[in-house]
């Protein structure tokens, strides 16, 4: 099971979005310059890496149950 391609890269997705979420949550608590331009854009971009990492896990449960 860990072993599976599709595993490690939800994985990879998911850590990625950790990583992200925590950068943002660190410059939105930080405020100033950098916060005010670029917010929108940090949390664009973990919304885009949850969509990825939500069909990366339903892509793994739907094929470890299916056998393929």
């Amino acid at each position: 099971m860990r072993d599976d391609p599709l595993f490690i890269f939800a994985a990879v997705a998911c850590l990625a979005v950790l990583a992200v979420l925590l950068f943002g949550v660190g410059t939105f608590g930080r405020g100033g310059d950098f916060n005010r331009k670029y917010a929108n854009r940090i949390m664009r971009l973990r919304l885009l890496l949850q969509f990825i990492a939500v069909i990366a896990i339903v892509a793994f449960v739907y094929f470890s149950r299916t056998g393929g």
